[in-house]
């Protein structure tokens, strides 16, 4: 891939690190304040469980694709980025259009996703 690409590549991905460290910090600040909650009754107590829950799978899902966006950013720099991980051809380019993090192409990745890698 040529270093242009790459570079418009590494944009998308810094801009989306940003916005996941803001969701992260977002989500981690409001388990502490549904922690500090006054709950009394049976109710606003289950209410608040829920939210953390919600929360935690929130900030959990962006924590993962932040590691990918990292991942994905650090491939940038050593020449690897978008090169499967697995089979070392090249990630279709409509694929990193939609997903820039992306670490396998559509074949690897199909595999993957049936648990096959």
């Amino acid at each position: 891939m040529d270093r242009k690409r790459v570079e418009t590549y590494r944009n998308l991905l810094i801009e989306k690190q940003e916005q996941l460290l803001r969701l992260v910090s977002k989500s981690d600040q409001d388990g502490r304040e549904a922690d500090e909650e006054g709950t009394q009754d049976v109710a606003d107590k289950a209410a608040n469980a829920y939210t953390k829950e919600f929360l935690f799978h929130q900030s959990n899902d962006n924590r993962l694709i932040l590691t990918l966006v990292n991942e994905a950013l650090e491939r940038t720099k050593n020449g690897s980025y978008g090169l499967c991980v697995e089979c070392g051809n090249e990630v279709q380019a409509k694929r990193l259009e939609a997903v820039p993090w992306a670490r396998h192409c559509i074949e690897c990745q199909d595999k993957q996703d049936k648990g096959l890698l």
